[in-house]
């Protein structure tokens, strides 16, 4: 990761026809990270994006739904690249996962994203899961997406989520408080600094507005949170300062820091032991915090 895609990220243009380019990680992601063969995976289309059922092998029924949000900076990453990591998440949890293709840079800015993410969650409801089944996870920039779902839908009037598990969650979009930060410049891939200069690509036709970061909501409706981060990661600054606001709001949370792991690491579980530990702390909160003898209406 160092010496292969950190070149790649910390020093590419960030154009919009170099942002198009990040989308090949998705194409080819399927030559190096396959799901089980006895997983099934069905693709949903709704308004203007998509998403897909990930159904593993040997649940036992139960009627917990996971709602995923990939990462990858809002403008890379997919379906394809994180099919695996929410495979072993749902297979673990005893659940079935909806991962969502959400529209993103340099298609789509900040605000649609946060509108798919939302959307799906709403199209869970009107499809009769109850919200106490329901996990909303995600890493890095798909966390950010995850709470700002949750907000949103509790600003909109919608019933809360049961729980909200985070990887290595993106949650402030000020860079100026994370710059002095001593893992910011020397994350072992992940060039956070770089958020600067996304931002304004992100943030198109928000100009005026507050940003849209979460640590900086309401957060005293919030469900229980799971937040997990590696110790040497750039985002440990973002983990540790939204423990810190769940804290004062009176969230039920749990942050668990990772000694020596890099960003979003359960990713990396079929070669990274720590991670599919990582994956099982996950699965052990969604277990906790839904209640699935509620059936589907």
């Amino acid at each position: 990761m160092k010496y292969a895609v950190r070149p790649i990220f910390r020093y590419s243009p960030l154009t919009p026809s170099m942002l198009r380019l990040a989308a090949v990680l998705d194409l080819g992601a399927p030559l190096l990270m396959r799901p089980s063969r006895e997983t099934e995976i069905e693709r949903v289309w709704l308004d203007g994006f998509h998403g897909e059922w990930i159904r593993p092998a040997g649940g036992t029924g139960s009627h917990r739904v996971i709602l995923y949000l990939h990462g990858g900076g809002f403008f890379c990453c997919g379906l394809r690249t994180h099919r695996t990591l929410v495979e072993r998440i749902a297979k673990r949890s005893d659940a079935t996962a909806f991962s969502v293709a959400y529209r993103q840079l340099p298609r789509a800015p900040l605000s649609t994203s946060m509108a798919d993410a939302l959307a799906s969650y709403r199209w869970l409801l009107d499809q009769g899961h109850a919200p106490e089944n329901i996990v909303i996870s995600g890493d890095s920039a798909g966390a950010f997406l995850a709470f700002t779902t949750a907000l949103n839908a509790i600003k909109g009037d919608l019933p809360a989520p049961a729980g909200i598990a985070a990887l290595s969650p993106l949650v402030d979009l000020d860079h100026e408080a994370r710059s002095t930060y001593a893992h910011t410049r020397t994350d072992i891939y992940i060039p956070v600094h770089r958020l600067k200069s996304l931002k304004r690509l992100l943030l198109a036709g928000m100009e005026g507005d507050p940003l849209p970061s979460p640590c900086d909501q309401a957060l005293q409706d919030l469900p229980p949170v799971l937040i997990i981060v590696g110790s040497c990661e750039g985002l440990r600054w973002d983990a540790e300062l939204m423990a810190e606001r769940l804290t004062e709001a009176d969230v039920p949370h749990r942050l668990q820091i990772w000694e020596n792991q890099i960003h979003v690491f359960p990713a990396f579980a079929g070669v990274i032991p720590e991670g599919q530990e990582a994956i099982n702390e996950v699965a052990a909160f969604i277990r906790e915090t839904t209640t699935p003898e509620h059936a589907a209406a």
